[in-house]
């Protein structure tokens, strides 16, 4: 199956089903009143963190996504069935990415836990019946309310994958052969740089109750941070990892490991400075070489905790595994959502706003936009309270401090009116 940790979709909520305009028709009952009933509300769309699903591949050829619609309302008083909500299923560890229609992209949500479950997209609210307009000077009301049209916005998916561990180094340092030694994962593996093309998962068992999962990221070279060999694909997936595991070529020179350590240090760094926090357990591998144990007696001047390990003989290989988990045990999952993202407003903090272009004036907002849509006004008993909302809004005052006369355009959402 092919790895895609990016997508980007778009998804619908169900339209509201409309009121009904209906009247008693009862058996000695000649003048019935209103029983219009309610149409059913739209269905929702919902993001959910599946543990079945390792990559959004999904995604590559089916990008649209709509929940359905509320059906309307009957006569004698009945309510339409409402729309069944849709569940979209994504990798748990997917960062959601939301942009409402003509809205800039924010961060949403992080769905890091297997089964969470967000509402992306909310069905819109059945509209009323022609019951529910009756008062005691409107005993008739010939108007119902339409369904309200439900969010519809665009995603952007960003898989971070769910790993304990990280295995990190240069090209052919010997990442894909430990993840193979110390787990079931079967990466390919060659001898030649770049054999490992795509992130690859493995669980590492410590005990029979004792496990964790390791990540190894194809190869870093210079300049991955700004997409160096696909770097910048693969440097996400360390993020959420509590531990790295820093990988020396035990084959080379002590100046070119060297060289290679402050490669990936810098790269971890360019791209988020929060990596190189991480706790990092250093290790030499190759250890079945002789030039690698030699490496590894110059290397402990400087680094005293470094581990040497062969993955081919075994050597050293479990006591790293469990200075591992050790780390593990020890550290904080780590946060990977943005760092503005709780200063985002996803509501606008006034109720409307009017702006005045090319002679239209143009009225936003969110009560105002879906008051508009759900009024009927093919009917003047609906147009009239229309009316009489805006009013109490304060919209009808503003206009006119803004210089609307009589004649001129008003604009609300894809409604045109001439203001009077």
């Amino acid at each position: 199956m092919q790895f895609i940790d990016e997508a980007s979709i778009t998804v619908a909520a169900g339209r509201g089903g409309d009121g009904k305009v209906a009247w008693r028709r009862e058996k000695f009952i000649p003048k019935g009143g209103p029983a219009g009933g309610d149409g059913g509300h739209g269905g929702s769309v919902y993001l959910e963190a599946s543990p079945e699903l390792s990559t959004l591949v999904e995604f590559r050829f089916k990008r649209q996504f709509a929940a359905d619609s509320g059906k309307p309302g009957g006569t004698s008083n009945k309510s339409g069935r409402s729309g069944d909500d849709l569940v979209i299923a994504v990798p748990a560890g997917t960062l959601v990415y939301r942009a409402l229609e003509d809205e800039p992209e924010h961060f949403f949500a992080d769905l890091n836990q297997p089964g969470e479950r967000v509402l992306i997209a909310r069905g819109g609210r059945g509209g009323l019946g022609n019951q529910h307009f009756a008062t005691s000077t409107r005993q008739a009301p010939r108007f119902a309310e339409k369904g309200e049209p439900g969010e519809r916005c665009t995603l952007r998916l960003e898989l971070r994958l769910l790993a304990d561990c990280g295995i990190i180094g240069v090209p052919n340092a010997g990442k894909s052969t430990l993840l193979s030694a110390v787990s079931a994962a079967r990466p390919k593996i060659a001898d030649y740089p770049f054999t490992t093309l795509e992130p690859q998962l493995g669980v590492v068992r410590i005990s029979d109750e004792e496990s964790f999962v390791m990540v190894d990221v194809p190869g870093l070279i210079e300049g991955a941070h700004s997409g160096a060999g696909l770097g910048d694909q693969f440097l996400r997936h360390v993020e959420r990892t509590r531990v790295l595991i820093h990988l020396l070529d035990g084959s080379k020179d002590l100046d070119e490991i060297l060289a290679d350590k402050a490669t990936i240090e810098n790269e971890l760094r360019a791209w988020n400075e929060r990596l190189v926090e991480k706790p990092v357990l250093l290790a030499v591998s190759k250890l079945d070489l002789p030039t690698a144990r030699e490496r590894l007696r110059e290397l402990r001047d400087q680094f005293p905790h470094i581990y040497g390990i062969s993955a081919a003989t075994r050597e050293g290989v479990q006591e790293l595994m469990y200075a591992a988990a050790r780390a593990i045990a020890t550290s904080e999952l780590p946060d990977v959502a943005p760092a503005d993202a709780a200063v985002i407003n996803l509501r606008p903090s006034e109720p409307f706003s009017i702006k005045k272009e090319d002679g239209t004036f143009i009225i936003a907002g969110e009560r105002v936009e879906r008051l508009a849509a759900m009024t009927d006004f093919d009917s003047d008993e609906g147009l009239a309270r229309f009316e009489q909302i805006l009013a109490k809004m304060g919209v009808e005052k503003k206009l006119r401090e803004l210089g609307a006369a009589e004649g001129d355009t008003v604009r609300i959402g894809p409604y045109e009116f001439t203001y009077s």
